[in-house]
């Protein structure tokens, strides 16, 4: 729970969120000090597993029947699998640092076309503060945004000096996308000759991590950041095999038909326009190949996971090691005609998340909850497991509390949002347990501003927009009046800087396309006049 003494009200600008965290700091310390040593052999070790662009149905335990995960399958039966687990904006940086910092895109001001997170920022980030708490923190992988001194709208991360190496205990990551061959990524190169392929290096490198660290009285958190199933599709060559002769079902929802239904602004982005087809979804061969690559990264994942799992098991830290796995945004495969991912639907923003407790006498019962929650709670929750307090600008919540009754909801509403691309796919949307609602802001190119709304529980398709029938008039003046408190938070605590102050009147649907289309920036015009060539 958060504290009182962090309310301090709401935030008014730079100079007062750097008196919020000068308070924080001060009394942050004054607390590790005093509880460290009594807490430090009560803390679990905590273990964050994030694959890049997994969607939701491609997983066993999510009850894909063609695809083969046996070692997550394992986890989510011994623990807790979240249904309605969402990327409140589903594209790798901005949710890699939402993730970090617990933040919403619209207060971190960090995604392509925008700009770095401060170092500011990242002192309120989960590995930071766990280190300070006397956790031995570690990351590999794919860290996925930069980390500059100050406000910068620069978005490379191709140099590790805009790494926060640094802040860890011990640095496996690499820079920009990082690469599948391991050989390529610089400090994981040790890993090369045994492990390839990345994946099983990943998973090599923390099964000895894991054992390196087994007789030691400092708690651990280790976070692993997968490059797979993100293109481009370079597979593990040793597991060939596992789909081979094996034909994937196309999604119920598949193909451009399936999608002539939903806003034009949707059908106007490069997830209809261009990746579709770039990625191998336009034909029936081409699907197969390009999904079995996609599928086969997975299981490369799994196979690191089955290999940590291994390794928690051999030196005894099994019974103190919490996982969580999970992706930064999920992924289209060519529902309704989309490549990609980024649209609010739920093939783009929904995504796996598995949380396993090994401590907890409700574990090992195979329990699943539809609690809505989302990436800016992964934070919270890992400051929870360490028993640390939750910043006062964190949007998220732990997740504990539902980890205690799976039953519980624990919030009315989840933001998810696209601030990247092209000009008609910015958008803004508000998800509850049961019901989506998505209003398109963008009126030029003969558009008209759109709402559509989703009976998730009844649609999960998403092939039926409610927003006329009479039968889900409440629902529909619910999710608006949702979506207005979430405007009002945007226009209260958002940021003036790195093009996001215009959201602030951007996503208001009381204020006419007349008066938005001038503070539209041009760069996203332009984005959507060379997608349209």
């Amino acid at each position: 729970m958060k504290n009182a003494l962090f309310n301090l009200g709401k935030p008014k600008g730079r100079r007062y969120f750097n008196l919020q965290l000068t308070v924080f700091a001060v009394f942050y310390l004054l607390v590790t000090a005093l509880c460290f040593e009594a807490e430090a052999q009560e803390r679990p070790n905590i273990i964050f597993l994030l694959a890049d662009d997994h969607s939701y149905l491609s997983a066993g335990f999510n009850g894909n029947k063609v695809i083969k995960t046996p070692n997550l399958d394992k986890l989510s039966a011994q623990g807790l699998v979240f249904d309605n687990y969402y990327n409140t904006t589903s594209i790798c940086m901005a949710s890699r640092a939402q993730i970090m910092t617990g933040m919403l895109e619209y207060k971190t001001a960090c995604n392509f076309t925008h700009g770095s997170l401060t170092k500011e920022q990242y002192e309120l980030s989960y590995p930071v503060l766990l280190r300070k708490a006397g956790y031995k923190v570690a990351f590999a992988g794919k860290f996925g945004f930069p980390v500059t001194e100050g406000i910068s709208n620069s978005i490379g991360h191709h140099t590790y000096d805009l790494l926060p190496i640094d802040q860890f205990d011990e640095w496996r990551g690499g820079i920009g996308q990082t690469e599948y061959e391991t050989a390529k990524n610089k400090y994981m190169q040790m890993y090369a000759d045994d492990y390839p392929h990345s994946s099983r290096a990943y998973g090599a490198w923390a099964a000895n991590f894991i054992k390196e660290n087994t007789n030691s009285k400092q708690p651990f958190c280790l976070s692993l950041s997968f490059k797979a199933p993100h293109l481009p599709s370079v597979p593990d060559p040793m597991f060939d095999e596992v789909y081979a002769g094996i034909e994937i079902p196309m999604p119920e929802n598949y193909g451009i038909a399936n999608g002539r239904h939903l806003a034009e602004q949707a059908q106007n982005g490069r997830q209809r326009l261009r990746l579709f087809r770039n990625y191998g979804y336009e034909s029936a061969d081409a699907y197969q190949e390009s999904v079995k690559k996609y599928y086969q990264l997975i299981y490369g994942v799994d196979y690191a996971v089955g290999m940590i799992m291994k390794a928690l098991k051999e030196s005894g830290q099994d019974k103190n090691t919490v996982i969580i796995y999970t992706s930064d945004n999920g992924y289209h495969l060519g529902a309704h005609g989309f490549g990609g991912k980024v649209l609010p639907y739920e093939e783009a923003a929904k995504a796996p998340f598995i949380y396993f407790d090994p401590r907890h006498k409700k574990m090992n019962k195979g329990t699943r909850t539809a609690s809505l929650v989302g990436n800016i709670d992964v934070a919270p929750t890992i400051l929870a497991l360490a028993q640390q307090e939750i910043p006062f600008n964190m949007d998220g919540k732990s997740l504990l509390p539902i980890v205690d009754n799976p039953k519980k909801s624990m919030r009315s509403y989840l933001p998810v949002m696209n601030m990247f691309g092209a000009a008609p796919t910015h958008v803004l949307s508000i998800q509850s347990e049961k019901i989506k609602y998505i209003y398109w802001a963008y009126g030029g190119n003969g558009m008209k501003p759109t709402e559509e709304l989703f009976d998730k529980e009844k649609d999960p398709l998403e092939m039926k927009n409610e927003v006329n029938n009479p039968v889900y008039k409440k629902q529909l003046e619910q999710m608006q009046s949702y979506y207005d408190q979430e405007v009002l938070k945007i226009k209260k605590e958002g940021v003036d800087y790195n093009n996001y102050q215009f959201y602030k009147q951007y996503f208001d649907r009381h204020i006419s396309w007349e008066n938005k289309k001038v503070i539209l920036p041009k760069n996203y015009t332009s984005l959507y006049k060379r997608l349209l060539k």
